[in-house]
């Protein structure tokens, strides 16, 4: 059986650097969100013509766009900060969770990895449709296993 879309959930950490975490799912007006894999290849061919492949990293980025302000939503309040107080290095530091909703979760506890990353706001303004903020999350491979509570939004790290 398939697995619908809307079971793949990724949640952004609006605090960027607080105690305390405040995740807010994307997606509301998101037709797609898919995390691009820029893996590094190598290639070498010998003399016997043969070609080996090395791959030896990737480089993950994600597209949210659009991305419509809403008063009131942390991730939007947080976006308008790093525009406001033109805000860089590490001030951008946040992390994504991804959750895995199908299958048997434990209760209210998913699956989930957590991601640090780096929020980079592509624009603003928008057309006629509304406030936009787009911007790309590029994440830096530093990740911690754990499950998630989508209630709660609490992600607890497994030992």
């Amino acid at each position: 059986m398939k697995i619908q879309r809307k079971y793949m959930a990724h949640y952004l950490n609006a605090a960027f650097g607080e105690a305390e975490a405040d995740y807010v799912r994307l997606g509301r007006d998101l037709e797609e969100y898919a995390p691009e894999l820029s893996a590094n290849v190598e290639k070498k061919s010998n003399i016997l013509g043969e070609t080996a492949v090395v791959i030896d990293s990737y480089q993950k980025q994600g597209e949210v766009a659009p991305y419509y302000a809403e008063e009131g939503d942390p991730l939007f309040e947080k976006l308008q900060a790093i525009l406001d107080g033109d805000l860089v290095l590490d001030d951008l530091k946040t992390d994504m969770v991804e959750v895995k909703l199908w299958g048997e979760g434990a209760g209210s506890a998913f699956p989930a990895v957590k991601e640090e990353c780096y929020i980079e706001i592509v624009s603003y303004g928008g057309d006629t449709t509304g406030y936009q903020i787009p911007f790309n999350v590029h994440y830096t491979g530093v990740k911690t296993a754990g499950t998630f509570n989508p209630t709660t939004k609490t992600f607890t790290e497994t030992d």
